[in-house]
C-alpha cells in the first residue's frame, strides 16, 4: 500500500488516479499510523513553501515522515513536496524543510536569463544524470510537465536529472531511499506513469 500524505496542500485526486492507472492501491491519509503501515510514502505539494511547511509540521506528520524515511522506507516528494525534502527554502524568507536531503531551494530567477517567463510552466525534457531508481523505465530526453518558480540547489551526488530552461535546473534528486521530482508525473502522461511505476518497484 502506498500512503499519499494529506496535509492540506497537494494534487491528491489526480495523483491517486495515476497510481490506480498503473494498478497500485493508495490511501490518502493524515494519520501517522498509516505512514508507519505503508510500504511507500508520497509527499505531494503545490503553492508556497512557507505555507506548506507550516501545515506539514502542524499536522503532526513531519516527524513520522522523517522517521519512516530514516528507517529505509521509499519516499517520493513531488513538486513542492520535493522542495520540502531539503534543509531549507529561501522563498520569501528562510524556512526550514525536512532536511532529508542536504541543500536549499532558491528562485530560478537567480540563474535563468532575463525575459524567460516565471514560473516555468509546461513541458520540458529531462537530462538523466543518474539513470535508474525512479527513472528505471525512462529515456534520455523524455518530456515531463513543470510548474515552478523555485528549484533545488544541492551537491551533484544527489541530482538524478536536470532540465534546461535557459540554465540547467535540478529536475530530480535522490538520497538513498528518498526521491524527489520537481515536475508533476501525474500530469506527464505515459512518461509520468512510468516514473510512478518505477517508484513502486524500487527496493525498500
Amino acid at each position: 500500500m502506498i500512503a499519499i500524505v494529506n496535509y492540506g496542500v497537494g494534487n491528491l485526486f489526480s495523483l491517486s488516479s495515476s497510481f490506480g492507472a498503473i494498478g497500485h492501491d493508495v490511501m490518502v491519509t493524515s494519520s501517522p499510523e498509516d505512514l508507519r503501515k505503508a510500504e511507500r510514502i508520497v509527499l505531494p505539494g503545490v503553492g508556497a513553501f512557507e505555507d506548506a511547511a507550516r501545515k506539514l509540521f502542524a499536522s503532526g506528520l513531519a516527524r513520522p515522515l522523517i522517521n519512516e524515511a530514516e528507517s529505509g522506507k521509499p519516499v517520493l516528494g513531488i513538486c513542492l513536496g520535493m522542495q520540502l525534502l531539503f534543509s531549507k527554502s529561501c522563498e520569501f524568507g528562510e524556512h526550514d524543510g525536512l532536511n532529508l536531503i542536504p541543500g536549499s531551494v532558491r528562485a530560478i530567477a537567480e540563474v535563468i536569463p532575463e525575459g524567460l517567463k516565471i514560473p516555468q510552466m509546461g513541458w520540458n525534457s529531462l537530462h538523466l544524470t543518474q539513470p535508474g531508481g525512479v527513472f528505471a523505465n525512462s529515456r534520455e530526453g523524455d518530456y515531463v510537465y513543470f510548474v515552478h518558480s523555485y528549484s533545488a540547489r544541492c551537491d551533484a551526488e544527489y541530482i538524478t536529472a536536470t532540465t534546461n530552461y535557459g540554465a540547467d535546473l535540478v529536475a530530480a534528486v535522490q538520497r538513498g531511499n528518498v526521491y524527489g521530482v520537481q515536475f508533476h508525473p501525474e500530469k506527464s502522461g505515459n512518461v509520468g506513469l512510468d516514473i510512478l511505476r518505477a517508484f513502486c518497484e524500487v527496493s525498500a
